[in-house]
């Protein structure tokens, strides 16, 4: 049985080295954004940061909620700043959202 092609090894390997206590479900979600087509020129490590940043984002934050109530983009991740360190706290990571990176989601990226 294979494990998959080389990218989606190293992809779990970084995930795993990125994020050591990830809930299930959104490895599975942050593996198959960081995976799609259009990240596929970056490296895998790049690639996870950002499905990962989006995904805790998105997902784990008020910033939908804060952009319905019409906040502008920049503004709304500048609230979820804080919510999001704490969430990759949790997970593991020894990464953190830079205040001072805006960053781009997963999806707005190629």
């Amino acid at each position: 049985m294979s494990s998959g092609t080389k990218r989606q090894r190293e992809m779990r390997k970084a995930l795993n080295q990125l994020l050591p206590r990830v809930p299930l479900l959104d490895a599975e979600a942050i593996l198959e954004v960081a995976q799609s087509r259009h990240l596929r020129h970056l490296p895998p490590s790049i690639a996870l940061w950002q499905a990962t940043t989006a995904r805790v984002r998105h997902a784990h934050t008020e910033y939908e909620a804060l952009l319905e109530e019409g906040y502008d983009r920049d503004s709304a991740r500048f609230f979820v700043i804080d919510a999001m360190n704490d969430i990759l706290t949790d997970w593991g990571s020894g990464r953190r959202v830079d205040p001072n990176d805006a960053g781009l989601d997963a999806g707005e990226i190629g």
